[in-house]
C-alpha cells in the first residue's frame, strides 16, 4: 500500500494481540518482527530500509546503541527512526540512548497506543507519511515533542526516579493536563482511568504509584528545585502536595511557558 510506514520491532510477536496488530494496520503501518539478535537486526535494516525500528535496549551480541551507531556509519543505508525500549531506566542511560540517535527512549511496560502515538509524532515531524498528520490535533502536532522533553527534564530535576511506575504515570498525567486543563478537576473519574488505560493497569494503582513517586521526590529530591515549583508547600505545615496539586502546578507552569514561546 502506498504511503505505508515500514515498522520493524524486536518485540515478540506473541506479545502483540489481534487488537494491537489491528491498531498498527489502522494507522497504515506495516509491522514486521525482528529476531532478538543485534547483528541480525543490523543486516535486516540494511536489506529492507525500514522507516521505524522499535527495539529493546539490551540484546545478544550488540545492544541498541551499537545498532544505531553501526547503521549511522553505513552511508549506503538511509537512517531509520529508532525507538528504544527498556525494562528499567536511568537519566544517564536515557541520555546515552538519545545521544546515539534514538528518537524516543520508552520504559516498559508501555501501551501499544503510546507507541503508535510516538510513531505518529515522528511521522508528522519527518513527513514520512503525510496522510497520518490529520490524526493529531494542532497542539499535539506543534508542541507535543517539546512538552514531553520538558516534562521529563522537570521530573528528573525534582528527583522522581525514572525506573518506578509512578514516574511514567506522572509524565502521562502532566501531558494530559497540559492538553486538557479541565481534566485536573476530574482526577479520579477521568485522569486516573485514562492513564490506567494507556498502561493497561487500574486507576487505583495509578493513584498509589503517583503518590509514591511524589513521596520519593520529597524525601530525596533537590530542595532548591522543589522550592522553585512548590515553595508555598515546603514553607508551611502542609507537607508535600497532593497528586492533583503536583500535576496541576507543573502542567500550569509548562502551559504558560508554551504560550509565552508561541
Amino acid at each position: 500500500m502506498q504511503n505505508q510506514l515500514k515498522v520493524l520491532t524486536s518485540e515478540d510477536c506473541i506479545e502483540f494481540n489481534r487488537e494491537a496488530l489491528d491498531m498498527f494496520k489502522h494507522y497504515s503501518m506495516d509491522l514486521s518482527f525482528l529476531p532478538k539478535d543485534g547483528f541480525k537486526i543490523i543486516e535486516i535494516i540494511e536489506n529492507t530500509s525500514p522507516d521505524i525500528v522499535l527495539m529493546d535496549l539490551f540484546m545478544p551480541r550488540i545492544d541498541a546503541i551499537g545498532i544505531i551507531t553501526t547503521v549511522r556509519k553505513n552511508r549506503r543505508v538511509e537512517m531509520p527512526t529508532f525507538i528504544v525500549l527498556s525494562s528499567f531506566g536511568r537519566p544517564s542511560l536515557e541520555r546515552e540512548v538519545m545521544s546515539a540517535g534514538a528518537s524516543y527512549f520508552l520504559i516498559k511496560p508501555v501501551s501499544y497506543s503510546d507507541i503508535i502515538e510516538k510513531i505518529l509524532q515522528i511521522t508528522y515531524k519527518t513527513k514520512l507519511n503525510p496522510n497520518l498528520s490529520s490524526q493529531m490535533s494542532d497542539l499535539h502536532i506543534s508542541n507535543l515533542e517539546n512538552i514531553e522533553l520538558k516534562i521529563t527534564e522537570i521530573l528528573h530535576q525534582i528527583g522522581v526516579p525514572a525506573h518506578i511506575k509512578g514516574y511514567h504515570y506522572l509524565r502521562n498525567s502532566i501531558k494530559m493536563s497540559i492538553e486538557n486543563p479541565g481534566i485536573i478537576n476530574f482526577v479520579t473519574k477521568k485522569l486516573y482511568p485514562s492513564v490506567a488505560e494507556n498502561f493497561e493497569t487500574t486507576p487505583s494503582r495509578v493513584e498509589r504509584a503517583i503518590r509514591h513517586a511524589i513521596e520519593v521526590a520529597w524525601d530525596r529530591g533537590d530542595v532548591d528545585v522543589l522550592n522553585s515549583y512548590f515553595g508555598y508547600t515546603i514553607h508551611n505545615s502542609r507537607g508535600k502536595p497532593t497528586n492533583s496539586e503536583f500535576i496541576a502546578m507543573i502542567s500550569d507552569k509548562l502551559r504558560l511557558q508554551l504560550r509565552s514561546a508561541s
